[in-house]
């Protein structure tokens, strides 16, 4: 009986498209393991028309359990190197034809909501937000969208009375005086 491979999956790319405004990242890449050496050859395979045939790759390895030395793709070999002084949220891919290309990582794990926000976030022409800026800020937005889900969920179960008044700017609460109506 013989033994049919399965095909390997495409890459979950959004790249920047081709204009004259310039950002800090080219795109993002939503990679669907921490394994370097599994996930790179879709990547260089699916960029090879848009940027050329991919030669190094440079990655933080706070993010990625194993960092191999090279990688076997389509046709060549992959140089892969690491910084630690490199943006963990950042894989900088490196090519004879355009040069350099920065772009996000986004965590596997990452919900598709999230990731889809995210592609869109790194892929905008003239962008200034850096990859760490970027998730920085999904995470607090996505904080900030699960305290407000939890404060109403308060409202809900408590009878729908009033949260106690906080100063706007200590945080303490104030207890309103007698003949005080709370505002």
């Amino acid at each position: 009986m013989a033994t049919t491979l399965a095909r390997p999956l495409s890459a979950r790319l959004s790249l920047t498209p081709k204009t004259t405004l310039a950002g800090l990242l080219d795109g993002a890449w939503w990679p669907r393991s921490r394994d370097l050496a599994a996930e790179l050859p879709a990547l260089a395979d699916a960029l090879e028309g848009p940027y050329g045939r991919i030669t190094r790759v440079t990655v933080n390895p706070t993010r990625w359990p194993v960092v191999p030395h090279k990688v076997a793709v389509t046709g060549h070999t992959l140089h892969v190197g690491w910084f630690t002084e490199q943006d963990p949220d950042k894989i900088i891919l490196l090519s004879y034809t355009v040069g350099r290309r920065d772009l996000l990582v986004i965590p596997p794990e990452t919900e598709p909501a999230t990731a889809a926000r995210l592609m869109t976030a790194a892929a905008l022409p003239g962008s200034v937000l850096t990859a760490g800026g970027l998730m920085s800020d999904e995470a607090a937005t996505g904080r900030r969208t699960r305290d407000a889900r939890s404060s109403e969920d308060a409202w809900e179960t408590d009878g729908g009375s009033a949260p106690p008044l906080r100063h706007p700017v200590v945080g303490a609460r104030m207890i309103p005086l007698p003949g005080n109506p709370r505002r």
